[in-house]
């Protein structure tokens, strides 16, 4: 995976964003660049602003300043479905699925930006609406068989465990078919089974299905093994850029982030 952002063509740009709730700046004149052939990765302690970032790009957040540009297009105002519709779609730390549904339904709900036919035509599911229903269902279909969710996509999501509803979640956003994927910690709270085979997701989602990545994750060694570059927050601002083995030996990251998961696990600032 390259990481010379130089020759390739920005699908997204965050420019000196700010971000506060109260007296409290949660972001401080960030700034990034995401390629079109690249997972980038955002790293930093807890509260130093990661999800604030996708938060914003996504529309959940407005910034007091600063503007986000995707595919040259801003988008800094937008609503989040409208966000979604141009084709970036996220997971959430917290999963969100409707967990009364089964697997299957969860995807197609997703579908549902995707969907051209009438209320009418839907509520009797006939001509149009019923052709759309074979070919979101076709789209939904693949994503269970790439992401191995066969022997689940029937089970209400209720009764699933938790590394499968992760599963689940990442597959939800593949169905809106984006163009970028955010993923805020799709690998928290997993064991190292559920881990690799995320891990292994992630990079065939980037390497077969084209789709750059920005990744929100805590486990350095996965970060450092399947990200191409790694920015670094700390209390709101950026502190570092660069390749992972660069970034692993910056003085102000190990003092940061490393150093402290290294040292004081316990004592992570909340």
């Amino acid at each position: 995976m390259s990481t010379n952002t130089g020759s390739q063509r920005v699908k997204l740009k965050v420019e000196d964003l700010h971000l506060a709730f109260g007296g409290v700046n949660a972001l401080i004149g960030v700034s990034l660049e995401v390629v079109e052939a690249e997972i980038l990765a955002i790293i930093g302690p807890n509260g130093a602003g990661k999800t604030c970032v996708l938060n914003c790009i996504n529309g959940f957040y407005r910034p007091q300043k600063g503007d986000i540009y995707y595919e040259g297009q801003r988008i800094t105002r937008l609503a989040a479905h409208k966000i979604a519709e141009l084709g970036i779609a996220r997971t959430f730390q917290n999963i969100e699925l409707y967990t009364g549904m089964t697997t299957l339904d969860n995807l197609m709900a997703a579908r549902h930006i995707h969907f051209r036919s009438g209320f009418l035509a839907g509520a009797f599911y006939f001509g149009r609406a019923q052709r759309e229903e074979i070919r979101h269902r076709a789209v939904v279909e693949d994503i269970i068989d790439f992401l191995e969710m066969e022997p689940i996509r029937k089970k209400v999501v209720a009764t699933l465990p938790y590394g499968m509803r992760k599963r689940v979640e990442l597959g939800r956003a593949l169905a809106l078919e984006p163009k970028l994927l955010l993923l805020d910690e799709p690998m928290a709270g997993m064991n190292i089974e559920e881990k690799e085979d995320m891990a292994r997701f992630i990079i065939d989602i980037y390497e077969e299905r084209d789709i750059p990545i920005v990744l929100v994750e805590h486990d350095m060694e996965v970060v450092m093994d399947i990200a191409d570059r790694v920015i670094v927050l700390d209390f709101g601002r950026k502190i570092a850029e660069g390749p992972p083995p660069e970034i692993k030996a910056n003085p102000s990251v190990i003092r940061a982030y490393l150093g402290e998961e290294e040292t004081a696990p316990a004592t992570e600032r909340a």
